[in-house]
């Protein structure tokens, strides 16, 4: 959930700044400095105090992350509002963190894109901060509903998803051949960040309990990336249809 705001920006960022802007990287800067710092500053007011490690209660099951569900009704008619975050502060911190997020976001980003991004205009200069305006909320409604969900299934969220972007990043940019990654070096960007998201659920499942087992599988990583290059040409749309034409 920390990793999402700054992953969304760099989309909408990438997305809004056109091919011949060259404030696209500025801004992927400062979106990289606005989360870090939030999450710095996250870590130091939480418990304990102006420290970077976490005092948190241990998770034992999906409910401890729902208690506001099991509040009691000692008459059955009155509920008492008693309970209290069992699995603190692993489910507000990320509220927190989000606040931060867009704050710094208000108080960086309008300036720097103001001055920087001449190639675009005046409208479309702001649509990565209105997009960040719009993905927030929708990001606080996804912790306080699903939490609980995220806390456990991440790690194959992160796999899944991180997948069916890199395919579909490649397909969009009409990736086929080794070659087309060096042409331009976003495609190398675009392609070590998949690979570290791909490296990072791998150990999130395996928790690196044991090395000698767990180790290996961080080969898999470019695995997806290599079988899409080595098969893309088998799929490619128009020689399908010729080739169907060339049967009939």
């Amino acid at each position: 959930m920390a990793m999402l705001p700054l992953v969304l920006h760099w989309f909408f960022i990438e997305w809004y700044s056109g091919k011949k802007s060259s404030s696209a990287l500025l801004q992927h800067l400062t979106a990289l400095l606005e989360c870090s710092v939030a999450a710095l500053v996250t870590l130091l007011l939480s418990d304990p105090v102006g420290s970077l490690h976490i005092r948190s209660c241990a998770v034992k099951k999906l409910s401890d992350w729902y208690t506001m569900l099991y509040n009691p009704s000692p008459d059955y008619i009155t509920t008492v509002h008693c309970t209290h975050e069992a699995v603190y502060p692993l489910y507000t911190i990320v509220f927190i963190y989000y606040a931060f997020c867009l704050v710094l976001m208000m108080l960086l980003r309008p300036l720097l894109v103001k001055k920087i991004a001449c190639g675009l205009g005046r409208s479309d200069r702001f649509k990565s901060i209105y997009a960040a305006l719009y993905f927030f909320p929708i990001l606080t409604v996804l912790q306080a509903v699903g939490g609980g969900l995220l806390y456990y299934a991440f790690p194959y969220i992160i796999l899944v998803l991180s997948l069916v972007t890199l395919a579909v990043y490649m397909s969009a940019s009409e990736v086929e051949f080794f070659k087309d990654l060096l042409v331009r070096k976003k495609r190398l960007v675009v392609l070590f960040s998949h690979w570290l998201l791909h490296a990072y659920g791998i150990i999130s499942i395996s928790k690196l309990d044991k090395l000698e087992q767990d180790l290996p599988l961080l080969a898999l990583v470019p695995a997806p990336a290599l079988f899409y290059l080595m098969t893309a040409k088998y799929t490619e749309p128009s020689r399908i249809l010729s080739e169907g034409g060339n049967g009939h």
